[in-house]
């Protein structure tokens, strides 16, 4: 292994390339800290480092017989690194982005909203048409209108006491009918 030691990156490139395992772990240990380093610092995660040049020396064995390096092997081992991490950002890239989208389409449900809230005001709409017809009247008056009591009063030509009673009447039929419902129409 000593020899090893001693060897150019070129004499190891040969010698991996003939399948000589003992050239591979020399060229393991000559960059595997130096490839860590720089997969580390651009990753800022240790795992994820650790990973990345560990697939990258396993590539370099399993492709050692159709492998062609064009550069140094420190080159090749370098862009190797970068090559990895710039998939692994971008798989990040698309996976916060995918996050993202399910986050907003989970919190964007106003048209299931609005169409809640439509069935809901033909229900009202179909109990209020059942009430009788003064008390009708003034309901709609006072919700539909936004008149208070005192106009509605003027302009149906009865006392405040009275619009008073048909609303009561209204609101506690329709109470009856919503439940729990009610308050929130209302």
């Amino acid at each position: 292994m000593a020899a090893y030691s001693k060897f150019t990156d070129e004499e190891l490139t040969a010698l991996l390339i003939e399948g000589d395992h003992a050239a591979y772990t020399e060229i393991y240990h000559r960059y595997w800290k130096k490839l860590f380093y720089i997969a580390g610092k651009k990753l800022g995660n240790m795992e994820e480092a650790e990973e990345v040049v560990q697939n990258i020396f396993m590539s370099l064995w399993n492709r050692r017989a159709v492998i062609t390096i064009t550069t140094t092997l420190g080159a090749y081992l370098t862009t190797s690194v970068k090559y990895w991490i710039i998939k692994i950002l971008d798989k990040q890239y698309h996976q916060q982005k995918y996050a993202k989208s399910i986050a907003s389409n989970v919190l964007d449900d106003s048209t299931q909203q609005w169409l809640e809230f439509l069935d809901l005001k033909e229900i009202l709409d179909r109990y209020v048409s059942e009430l009788p017809e003064k008390c009708q009247l003034v309901f709609n008056m006072s919700r539909n209108l936004n008149m208070s009591q005192k106009q509605i009063a003027e302009e149906l030509n009865i006392s405040e006491k009275t619009v008073e009673a048909h609303m009561g009447k209204a609101i506690k039929t329709l109470r009856t009918r919503f439940n729990h419902f009610f308050l929130i129409l209302l």
